[in-house]
């Protein structure tokens, strides 16, 4: 009894694409980590900088911010 999609042209298909490099997922860019947190002029989780440019850590340390996340989105 035949396994359907896993025999056949698809596979052969999927098999030659790999051999090519053209694997058809592509490479995932991470892009840059955005920092969200709330302030006390903005109390909704909001867009607050770049993580290589602000340092989620100093700001719960000094109070500014909290509910701090730190969110990676491809470009």
């Amino acid at each position: 009894m035949g396994k359907g999609y896993a025999e056949g042209s698809a596979v052969e298909e999927r098999l030659a694409a790999l051999e090519r490099g053209d694997d058809g997922t592509g490479r995932i860019d991470p892009g840059r980590a955005a920092v969200y947190a709330c302030t006390e002029q903005e109390p909704a989780r909001h867009f607050v900088g770049w993580a290589d440019e602000v340092d989620p850590d100093e700001l719960f340390a000094s109070g500014d911010a909290w509910g701090i996340q730190v969110v990676r989105r491809g470009s």
